[in-house]
């Protein structure tokens, strides 16, 4: 007798900000299939990662636990050994398969309750989708995903043709597992993009779908520097974004960043035209995010490893095969930690002990919720954020130094309150209750933030520069070049 609870399609890009979906309100961007979700579905407008880097914000997704709970705060090991939404969902007989990124550090091939994987993760290391390339005529693509270390931000044509750029051949893979599967199981399936996490790189045509004099420019207010932390500082520095302004170069950036998303709003528009012709779609639960944002150069700056909204703040849309919600936006604090009591609701699967909460009973007003919380990495180095729909608290250890952003009267983030009398009283009431979040942390002592000396960057400017080439692009071909 075929099982006819809901099958499970969870969605996810890499380093996609929340700004980035035409339906939502970016009129340059061209999202159609986005779009479409959009108003099959409910977008919730104010939701955040619980961690802004990759890895933990993954490993607090997949379990549904916070990242002072999984230990996981950076891109560093995560802990097999809590129990995965593949591992709750697998044991109630849902057949469960991922494809693409999954950045299972240290164990990139670890299943976790998958019962097969496809296996495509950056960086251009040996998986599946190498060895593709490899039977298909691709040895010489040292450098798959683009081009990193110093070209990290620089916008580069793809040197694979669209029809083998790993956007479509996680894709690929995920239309074919989904032919191939055991139908009388509903399947949970996590088809997992690596973009548009830099390099900022997608195949022609499509790297010349937006044009550098259309793309606005990023948000710099006056006090950028005075909302940028230590981290931002130094990532800037590391990926080599920390020496000058060029206005034309992040144009392009932006062009470039804006390609990646429409290339992969296009791919996935194939996954769910296969879900409906095969006539899956009709009962299928369908969730879109990405583990963290990007800064774009808003306030100067690059990259994620920040509590603003530009790195902080995703995408997140949810479609229920009944039309619950849809075309609904839900503007409570909602968080990827809601990804797993969401499954498990639509499953009928317990989900006691979990901090996130079923976005379906968020989207109806039967759960409340004043805020959510996300930090990045511990101890000395340690960022917290405690976002509600009004206001934002951000504390910084290596900083040593607090901030409060007024979410109505500056729903940009142009400037910190912190210091205004008029704000004092809300300000010790943001700081309580972000004290109170994180109390178990070793960053609390009596109800305080941990006292630690202020980081600050080296003063020689090449100093922290990040190289990550891939595995034998920085040979030099001729031994008569070396020193």
């Amino acid at each position: 007798m075929a099982d006819d609870r809901p099958n499970i399609l969870l969605l996810l890009t890499d380093q996609q900000r929340f700004d980035t979906i035409r339906a939502l309100g970016n009129p340059v961007i061209r999202t159609p299939v986005l779009d479409d979700l959009v108003a099959r579905g409910t977008a919730f407008t104010r939701a955040y990662t619980p961690s802004p880097v990759c890895v933990s914000a993954r490993g607090a997704m997949l379990t549904g636990l916070e990242p002072q709970t999984t230990g996981c705060t950076d891109n560093a090991p995560m802990d097999f050994s809590r129990q995965s939404l593949m591992q709750r969902l697998g044991a109630a007989g849902y057949q469960c398969h991922g494809a693409g990124k999954m950045h299972f550090v240290p164990k990139p091939r670890e299943l976790w309750g998958f019962e097969s994987r496809d296996f495509c993760e950056e960086g251009g290391g040996r998986d599946d989708f190498r060895e593709y390339l490899d039977r298909h005529g691709y040895s010489h693509v040292l450098d798959p995903h683009g081009v990193r270390s110093e070209y990290y931000y620089l916008p580069q044509p793809s040197q694979l043709p669209a029809r083998h750029h790993p956007t479509a051949w996680v894709v690929d893979r995920s239309i074919d597992w989904l032919q191939a599967r055991d139908h009388d199981r509903p399947f949970f399936l996590f088809t997992s993009i690596i973009k548009p996490h830099p390099p900022f790189e997608s195949p022609t045509t499509w790297n010349k779908l937006y044009r550098p004099p259309d793309m606005p420019l990023p948000k710099r207010p006056a006090a950028s520097q005075e909302l940028l932390t230590y981290w931002n500082r130094y990532q800037n520095r590391y990926k080599w974004r920390d020496r000058g302004w060029d206005e034309q170069l992040v144009r392009t950036i932006k062009a470039a960043y804006y390609a990646c998303i429409s290339f992969i709003d296009y791919q996935l528009g194939r996954l769910l035209e296969h879900l409906d012709a095969t006539g899956d779609l009709d009962n299928t639960v369908i969730l879109f995010s990405s583990d963290h944002g990007e800064l774009l150069g808003d306030y100067g700056s690059w990259g994620k490893r920040c509590m603003l909204d530009s790195a902080a703040r995703i995408p997140l849309i949810a479609i229920w095969p009944d039309g619950y919600g849809a075309g609904q936006r839900c503007d409570e604090p909602a968080s990827l930690i809601d990804i797993v009591p969401t499954a498990l609701a639509a499953a009928d699967l317990p989900r006691d002990g979990l901090p996130g909460v079923d976005l379906r009973r968020l989207a109806a007003g039967a759960l409340p919720r004043d805020a959510v919380y996300g930090r990045f990495q511990s101890g000395p180095q340690a960022v917290y954020m405690r976002a509600t729909r009004e206001h934002k608290y951000i504390w910084s250890a290596p900083d040593q130094r607090e901030w409060l952003l007024d979410l109505t009267a500056d729903p940009e983030e142009t400037r910190d309150v912190a210091g205004d009398p008029d704000q004092a009283a809300r300000l010790v009431v943001e700081r309580t209750a972000t004290l109170q979040h994180f109390a178990s942390e070793d960053n609390v002592v009596d109800g305080r933030w941990q006292r630690h000396p202020l980081r600050t960057l080296p003063s020689d400017p090449d100093a922290g520069l990040l190289f990550q080439d891939a595995p034998g692009s920085a040979a030099v071909p001729d031994p008569r070049y070396r020193d």
